[in-house]
């Protein structure tokens, strides 16, 4: 074929240029964002049809803007290798799985949220990406204050197609647009993060950003989540522990982090040791109880399937074997085994454990390192995400599912870009993309 045969058609040309231009990119960003933030109040509203329609316009959109740029984009090192192998693994579980419609689902469902995240996480700078997370993160806290004041006190019933019980007169917990207290909480940590960073970062008016901090704050204690507490105590930790770092001399800094390490190793294989104290405590909550009583009985399953797991579902299903069976414990219907780590092991076995075990640890090192050593403050963004998101997990599985799931696809691909050893794979003779730097955006 000749070369003016090989040539693009000029329609063609014109659709890839289109999806592939910067303000295109930016606004799918927004739009894949603020989708998994509301995923909630949209199921709730237009039914999961309607949501998954949404999510699969946006992975094809996704598609026509990665064609438009690709040869733009430096793919050395790109993906982290412990993403693909977990995303792999969940997808050969439905050749053992016993509910493989609903396997099927739920990995196509997972699938499309890491496509959606890499696609973000390559796309924009880490600087756009705050600013994208801040304004969709401002609007679903705006929006969920509003209908819990409309709930609550304007009107005192509750909407329960939401499940916003109006409880907010009396002090809360609140629930939003987002379904439940601790995911309000989370969304706060989040947020709050967010805003911090967009402060720090002089990203946005100074109004803009204290309104923001104020109202991210007041959705975390509203929500009368001791799950949110917990986070926030641990997270403000580590922010106090990365600004030592940051201003700790670069030769010493292996040594502080060798230290860290070493502390931490300590404190997990101390609190291994005293498992029964620390859960004869703790069991004297109610809401801690309740977790326990769903561990215990998924302990129980996971012995039937060690190795391999029942299979990948994501959110349970309700209507299938065994989860239907696992709705008599505390009296309500359960959508996650409210701990990710043991839901990857009861859904994908030891082996899925191990690797997204691996896989979390490796994007929290590597963003960790970064976070520390980087002069920008915007790095400071995906450490701490990472930390709210991994802390969450010991009690919530959002991790593994729309909002979650997405930030740590994008944290993990962040990190992965800046310490991979496989950018050193690079052919000498292959010059590297234009540098794409961090830039500020005009507020």
């Amino acid at each position: 074929m000749s070369a003016a045969g090989r040539q693009q058609h000029p329609v063609m040309a014109g659709v890839l240029v289109f999806f592939g231009a910067t303000r295109f990119a930016k606004a799918l960003t927004i739009a894949v964002v603020a989708t998994a933030f509301l995923s909630h109040f949209l199921r709730s509203t237009i039914g999961w049809p309607g949501l998954v329609a949404i999510v699969c316009a946006l992975v094809a959109f996704a598609a026509l803007s990665f064609a438009g740029r690709w040869k733009q984009l430096d793919w050395h090192g790109l993906l982290p290798i412990s993403l693909l192998i977990f995303l792999a693994w969940c997808t050969l579980t439905i050749f053992w799985s016993s509910y493989v419609p609903s396997s099927l689902n739920g990995i196509a469902y997972l699938l499309a949220y890491a496509f959606l995240g890499v696609y973000v996480a390559v796309v924009r700078d880490l600087i756009q990406i705050v600013r994208a997370v801040g304004d969709v993160l401002r609007v679903v806290i705006t929006l969920s204050l509003a209908l819990e004041v409309l709930s609550g006190v304007l009107l005192d019933v509750p909407l329960r197609f939401l499940g916003i019980t109006g409880a907010l007169a009396s002090g809360g917990p609140i629930q939003g647009v987002l379904g439940s207290r601790n995911m309000v909480g989370f969304v706060a940590l989040i947020a709050l993060v967010t805003f911090a960073v967009e402060l720090a970062t002089r990203s946005v008016r100074r109004g803009v950003g204290v309104y923001s901090v104020i109202i991210a704050a007041g959705a975390a204690v509203l929500s009368g989540s001791p799950v949110t507490a917990g986070v926030a105590l641990v997270t403000a930790v580590a922010a106090g522990v990365l600004l030592l770092l940051r201003r700790a001399a670069p030769e010493t800094r292996r040594t502080w982090h060798v230290a860290l390490l070493a502390v931490a190793v300590a404190a997990a294989l101390l609190a291994f040791l005293l498992r029964g104290r620390i859960l004869d405590l703790l069991s004297t909550r109610r809401e801690f109880t309740y977790r326990l009583e769903i561990w215990r009985e998924l302990g129980r399953l996971i012995d039937l399937n060690p190795i391999e797991g029942w299979g990948w579902v994501g959110y349970w299903r309700s209507n299938v074997s065994p989860f239907f069976a696992l709705d008599v414990v505390g009296g309500r219907a359960h959508t996650s085994a409210l701990n990710a780590f043991v839901d990857v092991y009861f859904q994908a076995g030891l082996i899925g454990f191990a690797v997204f075990t691996v896989f979390a640890l490796l994007a929290f090192g590597r963003a960790w390192v970064v976070a520390s050593s980087r002069k920008s403050i915007v790095f400071l963004w995906t450490a701490l995400v990472l930390v709210v998101l991994l802390a969450t997990s010991m009690a919530e599985s959002i991790v593994l599912v729309e909002y979650g799931w997405l930030l740590l696809v994008i944290c993990s691909v962040k990190a992965a870009r800046d310490l991979s050893w496989r950018r050193r794979l690079r052919p000498a003779d292959e010059p590297p993309p234009e540098p794409r730097h961090e830039r500020m955006e005009t507020p």
